[in-house]
């Protein structure tokens, strides 16, 4: 579960400010600058962890957590714009940083990032081999030696 908010985390912050970091350096005469580079490998970093939580042998609630967020906001955003856009914290009380955040995970809800997001994470979510157990060798040893076979 910790997983699952570290990921949410990194894709409403790191990635919200790394979009609006990159749009913003996009804009500027300067577009070879520090600023834009920082902001591509910022979300680079977001694109592994959420590669490695996806694609890795963690449980599935790792990822259904930050998919149900993300699928949650989209529908409330086709539903009532007004009220999406109004969850996220505006202000002049809001730290800079964060108020960049906000801007760039704006613009993924409106151009529909976050819905595709919030699938890709859901997948692994259906896959029945993600809930089991790893197999272990030591299982069936322990079985055979301690005696008590069972059924079988």
């Amino acid at each position: 579960m910790l997983i699952g908010l570290v990921v949410t985390a990194a894709v409403l912050g790191g990635g919200g400010w790394a979009v609006q970091q990159a749009v913003v350096s996009s804009q500027s005469a300067l577009q070879g600058s520090q600023s834009l580079w920082i902001a591509l490998g910022s979300m680079a970093a977001v694109g592994l962890v959420v590669g490695l939580v996806v694609a890795g042998r963690v449980s599935p609630v790792a990822t259904f957590i930050p998919s149900m967020v993300l699928l949650a906001w989209t529908v409330v955003y086709a539903l009532d714009t007004n009220r999406a856009l109004t969850m996220l914290p505006d202000g002049p009380s809001v730290h800079q940083i964060v108020r960049e955040a906000v801007t760039g995970s704006k613009t993924m809800l409106t151009t529909g990032v976050f819905a595709l997001l919030g699938v890709a994470l859901f997948i692994p979510v259906l896959m029945p081999s993600r809930w089991s157990r790893p197999y272990d060798d030591d299982d069936e040893e322990y079985e055979q030696q301690s005696g008590e076979g069972g059924y079988y």
